[in-house]
C-alpha cells in the first residue's frame, strides 16, 4: 500500500477564546479543535506523526512527502467543513449541533426491543410519536435484526414489516430513515413516505442501492461493517481498526459519489459493534474526531450495545441507559451530528444540557482577556 495520511484532532477546546483563537470549528458544529496530528501510515504501520496547532498547519503540511500534500489539504478543508442541513420531507435537520435519531425496531429478534412493535402497530405508532414529541429529529425504522447470529430476512417479509411503520410515522409528519441493506425494501419504504436510507453494508450487499439513492435524491447513511453478505459481522480482520475503518468509509463515500449520489446527501457511520471487538469499539470512539476528515456528517450508534454490557457487569440491554448516555455525550464531544438511540427523552435531555454548557463556554468570563 502506498503511504496514507490521517489528520487527527487530538486537542479539543470548549471555545475559541480558550486557545486565543488558534483553533478551528470542527465540522461547523459546537466543538473546537486546537491540536492535531498528521499521521503517516505505510505497510509497516505508522511511520510518522507530526503534531501541530491550527496556526501551524501550513508549515506542517510543507514538511510532508509531496505525494501527501494534496490529501493533507483536502482533509484539512474537510475538518472545517460546515455541513448544510438534511431536508427530510417537510423537516429540516440542522447539522450545526447534535441531533437525536430514535430507533423503531419492527422485528421479532432485535437484541434490545425485538418483538415489542412488530405485530402491534398501535404500540409502534405510540412509541414513534413519543420519540418525536421527546425531541427526536428523525425516526430510524428497522425490519431486520443485525445482531451477531441473527438470520437473514427475506425481502418480502422485511417490506411487510417496514412499510406499515413508515406509513404511520409519515402520517404523524416524522422525518423517517429506514435501516435496510436491500434496494427493494428501500424502494417500497420511499414510496410509503420514508426520506433517508441507512445501509449497514454501505451499499456493498446490494449494489443497486446506489442507483436507487441517486435516482431518488435521498440522503444515505453509509455504515461500516466488515461483512457484505448475510453475516455483516464476518471477515473482521484489522491491521489498525481506526485507520482501516477510515479507509473503508472513504472508499464507500467515493463509490457513492461516482454513482451519482450528491456529496451533501452522504452521511458516514463507523459501525460501532459491527464486526468489532470491545477494544476495537473503544479505539473507534476515542478516535471519532478523525472521521470528520472524511468531509461528511457523522452518525453514531452505541445505544444499549454489547460493549456497554461488557463494561458494566454484563448488564442486560434494558439496564444500559447510563452507559448509553455516556457514549452519546462522548459522540457529541467529538462533534458527531446524528446520534442514534433507543432512549430518546433521556438522550435529548443530556444533549440539551451539553448544548447549554457549550453555549456558556463561548461567553465564559474565565476565558476572556482582562
Amino acid at each position: 500500500m502506498t503511504d496514507r495520511l490521517y489528520l487527527m484532532p487530538i486537542g479539543l477546546a470548549a471555545s475559541p477564546q480558550s486557545e486565543e483563537g488558534d483553533c478551528i470549528r470542527l465540522a461547523g458544529g459546537l466543538v473546537y479543535a486546537h491540536r492535531f496530528a498528521a499521521i503517516v501510515r505505510s505497510d509497516s504501520g505508522v511511520v510518522a506523526r507530526h503534531r501541530f496547532t491550527s496556526g501551524g498547519a501550513a508549515e506542517t503540511f510543507a514538511r510532508l512527502p509531496e505525494a501527501l500534500g494534496a490529501e493533507a489539504e483536502a482533509q484539512w478543508a474537510a475538518l472545517r467543513t460546515a455541513h448544510p442541513p438534511l431536508q427530510l420531507g417537510e423537516r429540516t435537520i440542522r447539522l450545526d449541533q447534535p441531533q437525536i435519531a430514535g430507533i423503531l425496531n419492527v422485528t421479532p429478534d432485535s437484541f434490545s426491543d425485538g418483538g415489542k412493535f412488530l405485530d402491534r402497530p398501535e404500540d409502534g405508532a405510540a412509541h414513534a410519536a413519543g420519540m418525536v414529541e421527546a425531541g427526536a429529529a428523525l425516526v430510524d425504522i428497522g425490519g431486520e435484526s443485525t445482531r451477531p447470529g441473527a438470520p437473514a430476512v427475506w425481502e418480502g417479509d422485511e417490506i411487510a414489516r417496514v412499510v406499515p411503520a413508515v406509513e404511520y410515522c409519515a402520517q404523524m409528519g416524522a422525518a423517517i430513515s429506514v435501516d435496510t441493506r436491500r434496494a427493494a425494501v428501500m424502494r417500497a419504504a420511499l414510496d410509503a413516505g420514508a426520506h433517508m436510507l441507512n445501509d449497514v453494508t454501505a451499499m456493498r450487499h446490494d449494489p443497486t442501492m446506489a442507483e436507487l439513492a441517486a435516482q431518488r435524491g435521498c440522503p444515505i447513511v453509509l455504515m461500516h461493517s466488515p461483512g457484505a453478505d448475510d453475516d455483516v459481522h464476518a471477515d473482521a480482520d484489522y491491521a489498525n481498526v481506526v485507520f482501516d475503518v477510515f479507509d473503508a468509509l472513504a472508499e464507500r463515500r467515493d463509490a457513492a459519489i461516482d454513482a451519482g449520489i450528491a456529496r451533501e446527501r452522504i452521511v458516514l457511520d463507523p459501525g460501532i459493534g459491527f464486526g468489532k471487538s470491545l477494544a476495537d469499539n473503544l479505539a473507534l470512539i476515542n478516535a471519532l474526531p478523525l472521521f470528520h476528515a472524511l468531509g461528511q456528517p457523522l452518525m453514531f450508534g452505541g445505544s444499549r450495545k454489547r460493549m456497554v454490557g461488557a463494561l458494566s457487569g454484563e448488564a442486560e440491554p434494558h439496564e444500559r441507559l447510563g452507559g448509553s448516555l455516556a457514549l452519546a455525550v462522548r459522540a457529541m464531544d467529538a462533534g458527531v451530528q446524528l446520534v442514534r438511540v433507543h432512549d430518546v427523552a433521556e438522550t435529548v435531555q443530556a444533549r440539551n444540557v451539553w448544548r447549554g454548557l457549550r453555549d456558556a463556554a463561548l461567553t465564559d468570563f474565565t476565558m476572556l482577556a482582562d
